[in-house]
């Protein structure tokens, strides 16, 4: 079955093309469409057999730029199938799905009209997926679309673990609640350990560290999330590239009153201009962060020591609600290359049975590996994820089961 999977944000498209033939797997393109409405909008293709294709030109909306996918697809010298209708299904990344969706759904109207509901959960997110699927809609109209939502794992989480403590009259009028995000991620990386090692993901607890530009950890009781550090918003959690994570809502409040910032204003500083690149004054790039550290920067510094912090202590605050931890998972862009991450976030956890092989974790990117030594009590690992590999996965098991 082949299948294309689409992750549409405000000015830009990620998409793969897989073949998932007797589930197994075979990446035959992918790619992205950047610059959506802006100067100099670009297309990049690159297929499995290496051969890459780009293109500079007007892509003004989404329908234009899958438009331009499917052509690239299909390009007698740099495509990888011959016509658009061997593309059996259409994976689409949605980023919220409210309390409405426990897993990934084939699209109808009435799903499509349960997404544009969340809109106002995910006002930068929902609305570019939407686009997605509605040019979809236009440009392949026969093809059966799949919506994978990144909320959908954590529904599992109890009352305790997802309610705020304010009014409940919040939660009940409008559903203000913890959601969590990357649950794609954190359930695939989870059950991908799993299989590693011959372990049973429903008999396990594991705690699963989501760290890229955006940043999660999510608790993982016997194959159910039970808690994660992103809430209502992305913003919530950890300290991240340039979102804050947890803060004393007053801190809020106060700034806003001493600079006379409106909710807008605020929002913008909380989420883009605070994280590591607010306490360095440098880059939201971890990269930057550790060579300039290695320079001298204190500020650049500090933020790392800041940042390794929260990390520990939500491994700490995870192990003790699960009642104690069997694996810990390090995952995306900075849990996957960055070694010094992983060595410094588990440093000072020894107490909960964690040995860490320093040797093994050094200069180790991208590839899955224990980084504990053989005794350790509790293992630690870096696994990679592959987002669109879960989103192809449950596309063409819903459209198998249709």
């Amino acid at each position: 079955m082949i299948i294309l999977v689409l992750n549409c944000g405000s000015s830009s498209i990620k998409f793969q093309l897989l073949d998932m033939t007797e589930g197994n797997s075979l990446l035959l393109s992918k790619g992205i469409v950047d610059r959506i409405g802006i100067k100099d909008s670009e297309i990049q293709q690159k297929t499995h057999n290496g051969k890459v294709f780009t293109k500079t030109c007007d892509i003004p909306d989404h329908t234009v730029g899958i438009d331009l996918i499917l052509k690239a697809l299909t390009d007698k010298e740099f495509g990888v199938i011959n016509d658009v209708n061997e593309i059996q299904a259409v994976g689409h990344r949605v980023a919220h799905g409210g309390e409405c969706f426990t897993q990934s759904e084939i699209i109808t109207e009435k799903v499509k009209y349960e997404i544009e509901k969340c809109i106002e959960l995910a006002p930068l997110h929902n609305p570019a997926n939407l686009k997605g699927i509605t040019s979809m809609e236009s440009l392949l109209p026969a093809v059966t679309q799949v919506a994978v939502f990144d909320t959908s794992f954590h529904q599992t989480m109890p009352q305790e673990s997802y309610l705020f403590a304010i009014p409940y009259e919040y939660y009940d009028k409008y559903k203000v609640r913890r959601y969590g995000f990357h649950g794609t991620s954190h359930k695939f990386v989870a059950e991908k350990c799993c299989k590693m090692i011959g372990a049973d993901f429903n008999k396990v607890n594991i705690i699963t560290c989501h760290l890229g530009n955006g940043a999660s950890v999510a608790a993982i009781k016997q194959g159910k999330s039970i808690d994660t550090s992103m809430g209502f918003t992305p913003v919530d959690g950890l300290m991240m590239g340039t979102r804050c994570g947890s803060i004393d809502a007053g801190v809020v409040m106060y700034i806003a009153d001493k600079e006379k910032k409106n909710p807008k204003e605020m929002n913008d500083l909380l989420n883009k201009k605070s994280g590591v690149l607010g306490i360095s004054g440098l880059s939201s790039d971890m990269r930057d962060l550790e060579t300039a550290s290695e320079q001298g920067n204190e500020m650049a510094k500090l933020a790392l020591d800041m940042y390794v912090y929260r990390v520990r202590k939500f491994i700490g605050a995870y192990a003790a609600i699960m009642g104690g931890v069997d694996i810990i998972i390090f995952t995306g862009g900075i849990g996957e290359n960055a070694y010094k991450i992983r060595q410094k976030s588990c440093e000072g956890l020894e107490f909960m049975g964690i040995e860490l092989d320093i040797a093994k974790n050094t200069n180790l990117r991208g590839v899955d590996t224990e980084i504990t030594k053989p005794n350790s009590k509790v293992k630690a690992f870096l696994i990679t994820t592959n987002e669109e590999l879960v989103i192809a996965t449950d596309t063409a098991r819903l459209v198998s089961k249709k």
